[in-house]
């Protein structure tokens, strides 16, 4: 059976990514928490293509979803220094301004702001994660906000 890829997932807490390889197989990827870059991780296709009512699994999905799925938890269970972080700072501070002070949800325009910073702070990843493949050093450094959850590991 031939599937349409690229096919977009969330395993627990990882997005995860289902490719096509040029031998015809599957190759799939899974977000990193420790850190927030995507590694190959094959393990789960099977899972995730067949899965019908785990709840842990959802997807597939659009890859505009896969990207703010993505920085929803890179934003949740990463913190570090730069333009990065300052960026999911601003996000934090939209939620904070809104449910917390003003005990409301976020507005449209809100709404549309947060998943613009979303898809830049997608990029600046990807751009990061190819630098760090063509051997440049690190512009920033990732580490965990929170304990690993059994699920994660």
């Amino acid at each position: 059976m031939a599937f349409q890829t690229p096919m977009f997932f969330k395993y627990y807490a990882q997005t995860y990514r289902v490719d096509s390889t040029p031998d015809g197989g599957l190759m799939g990827t899974i977000l990193d928490l420790d850190t927030g870059f995507f590694r190959e991780d094959n393990s789960h296709i099977r899972e995730v293509i067949w899965s019908t009512t785990e709840s842990d699994i959802q997807g597939p999905f659009s890859e505009d979803r896969f990207v703010q799925e993505t920085e929803r938890e890179r934003d949740y269970h990463l913190t570090g220094e730069g333009p990065i972080f300052a960026l999911y700072e601003t996000v934090g501070g939209l939620y904070a301004q809104a449910r917390k002070r003003e005990n409301r949800r976020l507005e449209p325009q809100e709404v549309a702001l947060v998943q613009s910073i979303y898809k830049r702070t997608f990029k600046m990843w990807e751009d990061e994660a190819a630098r760090r493949a063509a051997g440049e050093p690190p512009t920033f450094e990732a580490r965990r906000k929170h304990p690993i959850r059994r699920a994660e590991q």
